[in-house]
């Protein structure tokens, strides 16, 4: 692959960028709360790099999901010449560089990532790299599923005063409805594709969280980390956003 020259973006016009066949939006963070993520999967290196780097030129702080290994060796390198903290995260597939938005929403909150086994990691991972760069302070616990309930009783002084709580879990995707009888946060399920044949990719948890019978939980995708992260973000960025008005009356 061959580095892309890093010229001015074409086009802008009323917060919005064409670069070549992607158009950036530049207001997202003032109309969304968050500025726009760039998803990964389906785009070659270089597209996710012009993105970046148009993101950069603007200030806004870079966000890049299902980013695989070989892109980010491309990518990397070139978005550190501009953002030397870019960094890329393995396990989440993720890569991030603060361009500069992310220091106006620091301490937005705190977020309580679990998961129910090491095998969740991946997900819970994309959702704890989400949730940084919302800008809350996020915690991971994991391994504290319903095959062994008293480790996720030994962790729960760690979640307790969580603004948002997120469980990740695969197999029948029990654990969220535990951690809704301790806590009073609102709780993300995330199913996990994570489980042998029955559990069908991850249909079987996503059901059985769909059908909790815990009042506080809620349910996205399966193995959708990254909204998860986010939407825990709105949720922690709301409520410090008040906690932070309240003082000032």
């Amino acid at each position: 692959m061959s580095s892309p020259e890093r010229s001015a973006p074409e086009t802008r016009a009323d917060d919005v960028l064409e670069i070549e066949d992607a158009i950036l939006d530049l207001d997202r963070e003032k109309r969304c709360g968050f500025s726009e993520v760039i998803y990964g999967q389906s785009k070659t290196a270089e597209a996710i790099l012009k993105i970046a780097l148009a993101q950069c030129q603007y200030g806004i702080d870079v966000f890049a999901t299902r980013v695989d290994a070989q892109k980010a060796q491309f990518v990397l390198p070139e978005i550190k010449r501009v953002c030397a903290d870019a960094y890329y995260n393995a396990v989440a597939r993720t890569l991030r560089a603060p361009c500069g938005s992310v220091s106006t929403r620091e301490n937005r909150g705190k977020i309580a990532i679990l998961t129910a086994g090491t095998s969740d990691l991946p997900v819970a991972e994309e959702a704890r790299e989400t949730a940084l760069w919302t800008g809350a302070d996020a915690i991971l616990i994991q391994d504290v599923g319903v095959a062994g309930p008293q480790r996720l009783r030994a962790k729960l002084p760690l979640i307790e005063d969580a603004d948002v709580v997120v469980v990740v879990a695969g197999m029948e995707g029990a654990l969220p409805s535990v951690v809704g009888g301790y806590v009073s946060a609102p709780i993300i399920a995330v199913p996990t594709s994570v489980g042998y044949g029955a559990s069908f990719q991850g249909l079987a948890a996503l059901l059985g969280m769909l059908n909790s019978c815990a009042s506080n939980v809620t349910v996205v995708n399966i193995d959708a980390g990254f909204k998860a992260g986010y939407v825990a973000g709105l949720i922690a960025k709301r409520v410090r956003d008040a906690v932070a008005r309240a003082k000032e009356l």
